[in-house]
């Protein structure tokens, strides 16, 4: 995708856990080494930080965390400084795609349904709630249907579901009725727990509703002369989708 914005893309060949799920277990020294991993991959990949106009990530959850290197390594002699220039350069996918500008792909002979769940970490966490809307409604052929409580949690909640399950389940409840109300045949995702919990909540009632990531819509839509009219059924009665991943 970035490379389909004429972005130059450095991907280390090794890479590590961001080590959120450590921080939100308590383990703040293991989510410490993780971080400083994760600068020495992407400094011997790029050569310096500084030749770097930005550090991408695509999750919700793992780009909260990665933007507070800074304060996770503010006491490390050898790190600090290197952590806020990371959390400087750290930015959403969404959020850089529209900074340096959503390259709109042909129309699309088909209308896709699609609504959009906010995962935490991305609204409440990196207070990006517009960049996602705004690269959906770049890509034609979808149409986006608003859900009510959007921005509530769905009840994965980092390790949420694991530790306070009834909870995590009530919520996910709520969360899947407003998904329904919409009549969309997709919900889109920028969260990888956020996607998990929706894809079981989906399976569990038995709903064809499918859980794709924003982004995997517009490569979709710009992969469209390679083959992206595959015409499977995905929800409802005879109903024909040209989406397919």
């Amino acid at each position: 995708m970035l490379l389909a914005h004429d972005c130059e893309v450095i991907t280390p060949r090794l890479q590590f856990c961001c080590g959120s799920l450590h921080a939100h277990n308590g383990e703040l020294e293991l989510a410490r080494e993780m971080a400083r991993r994760n600068i020495l991959a992407l400094e011997r990949s790029a050569g310096s930080l500084d030749k770097l106009d930005a550090i991408i990530s695509s999750a919700g959850g793992c780009g909260s965390h990665l933007k507070n290197y800074a304060h996770l390594l503010h006491d490390d002699p050898a790190f600090a400084k290197r952590a806020i220039l990371w959390s400087d350069k750290l930015k959403d996918v969404h959020e850089w795609l529209s900074t340096i500008g959503i390259h709109r792909p042909e129309n699309m002979a088909s209308i896709e349904r699609v609504t959009y769940h906010e995962s935490c970490h991305l609204c409440h966490g990196q207070k990006i709630t517009q960049p996602p809307r705004e690269l959906l409604r770049a890509v034609p052929g979808l149409e986006l249907i608003e859900m009510a409580e959007s921005n509530w949690c769905c009840g994965s909640a980092g390790i949420y579901n694991i530790t306070q399950p009834e909870m995590s389940q009530k919520l996910l409840k709520r969360k899947l009725g407003h998904i329904q109300k919409t009549g969309a045949g997709i919900v889109t995702s920028a969260n990888p727990g956020c996607s998990v919990q929706l894809e079981a909540g989906l399976r569990q009632v038995g709903s064809p509703i499918r859980v794709v990531h924003p982004v995997s819509l517009l490569a979709a839509a710009l992969r469209r002369k390679v083959s992206l009219l595959n015409g499977v059924v995905t929800s409802g009665k005879g109903k024909k989708s040209l989406w397919k991943f």
